[in-house]
């Protein structure tokens, strides 16, 4: 792609005492653009979305997001964050849930969608009204994208987003990230799951030993995508050489 990246990672590193997980890694990701990251565990792949998400300083390296260095309240507002775990109040009903956040995203100045519609999109209409608590963990998994999606944000990281979904709830996710691709969105995606990733990626990294080892695109007709993704993770040691992921 000729126009700048919305995120540029240069020569990012991380270490954890005498452990190094991240080792002068580079990435670009540009808005429009679906990237699936894939790598054996603890690749450090947990580690780098928490970095590119300002949760967690890189030791070494410049993280570059629309043009800032900085990770201050204008910029988070600008983005959001899917974990591998929900994080939602069992308590709250799944519209409270969303009415706590969108309350939170207007104090920092954020954009909001209307929250029925939102949860509708999500296939979790018709439990807008019951407690987050009692939901399925693949409910749970759609009312945190349902959640980061309210700030119509420029970027998406999603940590294992297809986790606990089944097919029908995976078909509907891979439409929604299309539609956030469409929509201009920047998407980078963790995800063990080689026939999700290649059902909405654009292009699919491998992360090993600390950096980028592997970059697959999909190339106009895309009909040797699948093929190429998975060579790339058959480059994946058995058991990952890093202790965290």
């Amino acid at each position: 792609m000729s126009e700048a990246a919305l995120l540029e990672l240069r020569g990012i590193g991380k270490h954890f005492g005498r452990l190094a997980v991240l080792r002068g890694l580079d990435l670009d990701l540009h808005s429009g653009e679906i990237v699936g990251l894939i790598g054996a565990n603890g690749a450090g792949k947990s580690t780098l979305l928490s970095i590119i998400a300002g949760l967690m300083p890189p030791s070494r390296g410049q993280r570059t997001f629309a043009g800032s260095e900085g990770v201050g309240r204008d910029e988070r507002a600008r983005f959001a964050v899917v974990s591998h775990t929900a994080q939602t109040y069992p308590r709250l009903t799944a519209l409270e849930n969303l009415e706590l956040f969108a309350k939170l995203r207007a104090q920092a100045g954020g954009h909001n969608e209307a929250l029925r519609p939102t949860l509708d999109r999500l296939g979790l209409g018709y439990a807008a009204d019951r407690q987050a608590g009692t939901f399925s963990r693949g409910m749970l998994q759609r009312l945190a994208l349902a959640r980061a999606l309210l700030g119509r944000p420029e970027m998406l990281l999603l940590d294992e987003p297809f986790t606990a979904l089944d097919r029908p709830g995976r078909t509907l996710l891979a439409t929604v990230l299309a539609q956030e691709r469409d929509r201009g969105a920047a998407i980078l995606l963790i995800s063990h799951d080689l026939e999700a990733l290649v059902s909405v990626a654009d292009r699919v990294v491998l992360l090993e030993g600390g950096v980028i080892a592997g970059d697959v695109a999909r190339a106009p007709g895309g009909d040797t995508f699948a093929e190429r993704v998975r060579s790339l993770a058959g480059r994946m040691p058995a058991v990952g050489a890093e202790a965290h992921a």
